[in-house]
């Protein structure tokens, strides 16, 4: 009885998945683009284009007021080893402020840094190995063990950070920035040179290739 009920539900079953299917699948058309689609340009989908170091041919100052100085150098030092370093990268004082292709900006200030110094510091001492009761030695004369102990010292110094930026003139955008850092010690010339040397660093890569 038992088989006979089984078999009866497996037909069933069969003839079901023999039926067609009461439900069919359907589709609505897309929406037609809006007209103003083809003359819309994303720009966040493109890379953005390289600039064109080239067409940067003078500067000011940003807002026309020199760098502002301190105790180390004042601001005309500042604002000549600047102007100089930029003579040198073809870029040219505008005669009109309105007229120039870049602005800008430079400062200096007084840091703190830590130092450390390795000293290798030896040892050692010297006499026979093996030393015997009847006067002579077994394994000959030699010396003691040389090494040595380094010693790590940890020093502050001052130095004088100097940075430079560079802004378009036209959409204030930032073009460069770049800092450089010199010692502060030394005489009125030596800062002077190291002043212009610090700065000649900050720009070394300007224009990038």
């Amino acid at each position: 009885m038992l088989s006979r009920l089984a078999v009866c539900l497996l037909s069933l079953g069969l003839a079901a998945c023999q039926s067609s299917n009461p439900y069919t699948a359907s589709s609505r058309p897309l929406p037609p683009a809006p007209a103003q689609a083809a003359q819309t340009f994303d720009r966040s989908a493109y890379p953005a284009a390289p600039r064109d170091y080239g067409r940067y041919q003078s500067w000011s100052w940003l807002n026309g007021t020199l760098p502002p100085g301190t105790a180390w150098a004042d601001s005309a030092q500042l604002a000549e080893a600047v102007s100089n370093a930029l003579d040198q990268r073809g870029l040219r004082p505008a005669r009109d402020n309105s007229a120039a292709d870049l602005r800008v900006a430079a400062d200096m200030r007084l840091e703190k840094r830590l130092r450390q110094v390795r000293d290798d510091y030896g040892y050692g001492g010297y006499g026979a190995y093996g030393g015997s009761p009847y006067g002579y030695n077994r394994y000959g004369s030699g010396y003691g063990a040389y090494g040595s102990v380094p010693v790590v010292r940890t020093y502050e110094v001052e130095v004088v950070v100097i940075r430079i930026n560079l802004f378009d003139a036209s959409n204030g955008q930032p073009v460069w920035s770049a800092s450089a850092e010199t010692g502060s010690q030394g005489s009125l010339r030596e800062r002077s040179d190291a002043l212009r040397e610090a700065v000649q660093k900050a720009l070394t890569a300007y224009p990038p290739s």
